[in-house]
């Protein structure tokens, strides 16, 4: 299986309920062993990834945690969701969100605990207060918040155009009448480029897959969608093509990102949880996991 096969499987769904991408449950449930070995490979790839953004809030660093109501911070996450949570090959529990989980509890200076559960199980869990946090990519929609509360965003998911090689240098955002752009059909990428660029000759795919060759295969002069998946397929085709252009952050349209879900009204976890984002970002530990898990940054 090729990394093509990501988008094939509708890998990272966390759209909005207007969306058409299957939910995350249903991606989760098309993968196999072969796509874990995948980021095996990946992780020695060479980086040319950007440093991230700042998606939490600066201001929060003047907020230090009270510690004493939390001697430890028991984080729940899952074991399919690669890369960011995923068992290797010698069943060793890894990932982004891993790694970001073990440094949230040395910022903060707490013991640190993490157990995988299967997807379907994980947020019952964490209600059943078998865990204190969940960092699995659980969507933060108006059911989840009735439940639990969320940590501010720490990777935001934004869209983004995808060119060949060659047209990278002359791109213009102003010129794009009459260009043709590939979409997944029903997304809501395609929504965003039919409202804000009218004149542009929009091409639906039934997989980003498809709308990401078609300008390999010069079918389409531009693809646009989610960035997190396209940077994967760009992992396979360097020398074809690359990103362009500013990445487009319309939360309301693309998601909200991934945040760090806690039971609601645990404030105390939360808070702790935000003040060492904040950290994290500051002494430049959330830019170097992002570094080393997505080689082909999409931002």
């Amino acid at each position: 299986m090729s990394f093509l096969s990501l988008a094939r499987f509708g890998w990272m769904q966390s759209h909005p309920r207007n969306d058409t991408s299957p939910s995350m449950g249903e991606a989760r449930r098309g993968w196999g062993r072969t796509l874990i070995a995948l980021f095996a490979t990946l992780l020695m790839l060479p980086a040319f990834a950007q440093t991230l953004p700042y998606h939490t809030d600066p201001s929060a660093r003047e907020i230090l945690p009270s510690l004493s109501p939390i001697p430890a911070i028991r984080f729940l996450t899952t074991t399919d969701f690669p890369p960011f949570n995923f068992r290797d090959a010698g069943g060793e529990l890894i990932g982004f969100n891993v790694d970001l989980a073990r440094r949230i509890c040395t910022e903060v200076n707490v013991a640190c605990t993490i157990q995988a559960w299967p997807w379907e199980q994980a947020a019952d869990a964490l209600a059943d207060n078998q865990g204190d946090a969940l960092i699995a990519g659980l969507d933060m929609s108006p059911e989840n918040g009735a439940r639990f509360d969320f940590s501010a965003t720490y990777l935001a998911l934004p869209g983004r155009f995808v060119t060949r090689s060659a047209d990278i240098a002359t791109f213009d955002p102003a010129t794009l009448t009459g260009k043709t752009i590939a979409v997944r059909t029903g997304s809501t990428h395609e929504a965003f480029v039919r409202r804000y660029l009218p004149r542009a000759n929009v091409v639906p795919f039934a997989t980003e897959v498809e709308a990401l060759a078609a300008v390999k295969d010069r079918a389409a002069d531009l693809f646009f969608g989610d960035a997190m998946r396209a940077s994967f397929w760009l992992n396979e085709n360097l020398d074809c093509c690359g990103f362009v252009g500013d990445a487009y952050f319309r939360p309301a349209l693309f998601g909200e990102g991934l945040a760090i879900a806690v039971p609601a009204g645990n404030d105390a976890v939360r808070h702790a949880i935000d003040w060492a984002l904040v950290k994290l970002k500051d002494n430049g530990t959330l830019d170097e996991l992002y570094l080393r898990w997505f080689p082909v940054g999409f931002y």
